[in-house]
């Protein structure tokens, strides 16, 4: 009876979707430029291989048992959200506005969405690339949040909350700060490439999701020590490659502006992992591999708001400040006696936060003309605009994930068993075991 209805659900999905028009016109009306979609293509697809980089970054610092699981996290991750933002995710995100809050659902199922350009947001691509571009930002955004929960949420809670997540926060958040219309956008608001849309959205829902769905099993009373250290740095590596994609291609063409972003998002990564090694070997006595992939990462979020806005020396210092910031974040998490598993908060909220009042003192228009002035050039507004941001999008996306979380656990639970949780998550999850030697 449980097959059939999932039977039944898949094929009533399938022929909505069939039903729905198609949108894909012979013919552009606006100029595309070759080298620009090209660029736009690329880095879509960068940003694509970042999700299963956080798939290996997260698997290998979990428990063997639960490698699996992590792993799939992300990859349906990709597969719920893209699905999700083609029929309905981009016209609320970046549809015509509606109060400044939300898109409307005209583009839903990517209805006049073709191949002819949108000048509102990419005049020489198609609005299809600009679409899809987009679309992989969404699909790794509720994918770090999973790093909170990890090895004890259960796989179906976990669909219906990357599903909800990215409908009610991520979506509505999008058009805010980067919808034509959006209230936040014409508040002033500067966010390059997602340190707000993307990782402090995620990381103060990783905090939330860690409280309500508490600590693992034996947390802070026995060792759980990463199962596999290459694997995380891998991770890593393919995280730090994709990121190119991630800010350089949001310049949305290839030029000047996507060059000095990459050269600011490099600059920010080696700073922050340098600082982090130093700071872990004065503490600790030691440096360490997992604390370098570590610091990579943290320098990488935390450029992401500011990377378009400005140039390699002030991204020096916030890398500088990325490294050191969220190693103490990291190292607090013990003594709050909270437990965010694979640190998504330590590393995307607090890098969100410290990049994002990067903005408000660094941003020079003199880098990229369509953004303002900081505090260091002259303009402290831009830094007020800034902070007001980041307390709106916090309260927001904890509220609303805590709400979420709730509904969840009351219906379906979102936690495995201590039996399964002893078990694994690859074993109660989902019947396989990552290592058969």
């Amino acid at each position: 009876m449980k097959k059939m209805k999932i039977w039944i659900i898949c094929l009533l999905f399938t022929a909505f979707a069939l039903l729905l028009p198609l949108n894909v016109h012979a013919q552009t009306t606006g100029k595309i430029d070759s080298g620009d979609t090209a660029f736009i293509l690329l880095s879509a697809a960068l940003v694509m291989l970042m999700t299963p980089g956080l798939a290996m970054f997260y698997g290998g610092m979990v428990r063997k048992k639960n490698v699996l699981g992590t792993l799939m996290h992300s990859f349906a991750a990709i597969a719920v959200v893209s699905i999700q933002w083609m029929l309905i995710g981009y016209s609320l995100s970046f549809g015509p506005d509606i109060n400044g809050i939300i898109g409307n659902v005209s583009w839903i199922g990517l209805k006049g969405v073709g191949i002819e350009p949108n000048p509102d947001y990419a005049a020489t691509i198609p609005h299809i690339a600009f679409m899809i571009y987009q679309a992989m930002f969404a699909v790794i955004t509720p994918a770090l949040i999973a790093g909170a929960f990890a090895e004890r949420m259960k796989f179906s809670a976990f669909l219906i909350f990357t599903l909800l997540w990215t409908t009610i926060v991520y979506d509505p958040v999008a058009h805010w700060v980067w919808g034509n219309g959006g209230w936040l956008k014409n508040l002033g608001t500067l966010d390059f490439a997602g340190g707000i849309v993307v990782h402090l959205t995620s990381g103060i829902s990783a905090l939330a999701a860690a409280l309500v769905i508490g600590k693992r099993k034996g947390y802070l009373r026995e060792a759980m020590p990463p199962h596999n250290l290459p694997m995380t740095v891998l991770g890593a590596g393919l995280l730090w490659f994709g990121w190119f994609g991630f800010n350089a291609g949001s310049a949305l063409s290839s030029g000047g502006l996507s060059a000095m972003a990459f050269v600011a998002t490099h600059t920010a990564a080696v700073s922050a992992t340098l600082i982090w090694v130093i700071i872990e070997w004065l503490h600790r006595g030691k440096p360490t591999m997992f604390g370098a992939a570590t610091g990579s990462i943290a320098g990488l979020a935390t450029i992401t708001p500011a990377s378009g806005f400005v140039g390699p020396m002030p991204a020096l210092v916030i890398g500088l400040a990325a490294g050191a910031v969220c190693y103490i974040s990291l190292n607090l998490k013990g003594k709050l006696r909270y437990d965010d598993s694979l640190d998504a908060f330590g590393v995307h909220g607090v890098g969100g936060i410290l990049g994002t009042l990067g903005v408000g003192l660094f941003a020079e228009k003199i880098i990229n003309p369509a953004g303002a002035d900081g505090l260091f050039s002259g303009n402290p507004h831009q830094l007020v605009i800034q902070v007001l941001s980041i307390a709106v999008v916090a309260a927001y996306s904890f509220a609303v994930s805590v709400i979420v979380l709730k509904l969840i656990d009351w219906t379906t639970g979102l936690r495995i068993s201590e039996e399964e949780e002893a078990l694994g998550l690859d074993l109660s999850q989902h019947e396989e075991s990552g290592y058969n030697l």
